[in-house]
């Protein structure tokens, strides 16, 4: 019995010396855990990991690792690890945030430009209305000019006859009937003038005197019932004379006439064209 215990006295020496060598290279062979991380977060290039070198004499020759030798091991590497994954986190973060204000600022710029746009066609809008309001507004002076020149230039629009029986000065249906359709032409109108010449046959002053009551009759008519300015007439009493330009033929009047002229310049079409305008 006492050369059995003898016999293991050495075997347990031999297994317990490893054990305590290895429990005295542990602390010196690797930093703790929040050391290394503080390190980590202080310095942004970090040295890479060295594997603990103090090992001792068992460390070496034992194929088996113990569990918490193992974890002590990894505890380095796997901080490490975290704090990668947390650098990567966080770069994604500002890629995103770096991304997400590159889209907003090319989306306010695109905005910016399409209104620019908007506003440089309001203004090519703009000047086309104006430049084709200064064209008008030329036409229409070159009209006003046109109609300044030829304010005095009357021309002939339409012409009536009205005949008398002799020695007769009443105004007869029909030639109320013509006189109204005259009239109507002239309501509203502008820049015309009537010219009316009585013609009455026989000789001397009783011949003239009796074309002058034909003229006024049919002046009368259209004052009184049309309303006809009185400054747009003019009336004139020719007795017999001939008249090259009346509707009967160039010789003395053998019957009672009154001829109607009406006459106009261009102030009427002037004021179409300004209507066309201001439309």
């Amino acid at each position: 019995m006492k050369t059995r215990f003898l016999l293991a006295l050495p075997l347990m020496a031999t297994m317990a010396l490893p054990m305590t060598a290895q429990q005295s290279a542990t602390p010196d062979s690797q930093p703790p855990a929040a050391e290394a991380t503080a390190q980590a977060s202080n310095d942004r290039d970090l040295e890479p990991l060295k594997p603990a070198n103090r090992e001792g004499f068992w460390g070496r020759m034992n194929p088996f690792a113990r569990k918490k030798y193992v974890q002590r091991q990894l505890t380095p590497l796997r901080d490490r690890a975290n704090e990668l994954d947390e650098l990567t986190a966080n770069n994604s973060r500002m890629l995103k945030d770096v991304d997400a204000r590159a889209t907003a600022g090319i989306r306010r710029a695109d905005e910016h430009a399409s209104l620019a746009d908007q506003h440089a066609l309001d203004a090519q809008n703009r000047a086309q209305a104006a430049n084709q309001l200064a064209q008008q507004a030329d036409t229409r002076l070159q009209n006003v000019s046109q109609v300044v020149d030829n304010l005095d230039q009357y021309k002939s629009e339409s012409q009536i006859e009205i005949r008398f029986r002799p020695g007769a000065i009443t105004l007869s249906t029909n030639a109320k009937d013509a006189l109204d359709k005259l009239a109507e032409a002239m309501k509203d109108q502008k820049g015309y003038v009537v010219e009316i010449q009585g013609f009455a046959p026989g000789h001397g002053t009783a011949s003239i005197q009796q074309s002058q009551r034909l003229a006024d009759a049919v002046v009368r008519y259209l004052v009184i019932n049309h309303q006809i300015p009185v400054y747009r007439i003019y009336e004139l009493g020719l007795g017999n004379a001939s008249v090259e330009n009346s509707s009967a033929d160039a010789r003395p009047a053998h019957t009672s006439r009154v001829e109607i002229t009406l006459l106009r310049n261009g102030v009427n079409e002037l004021a179409q064209g300004q209507g066309s305008i201001a439309q």
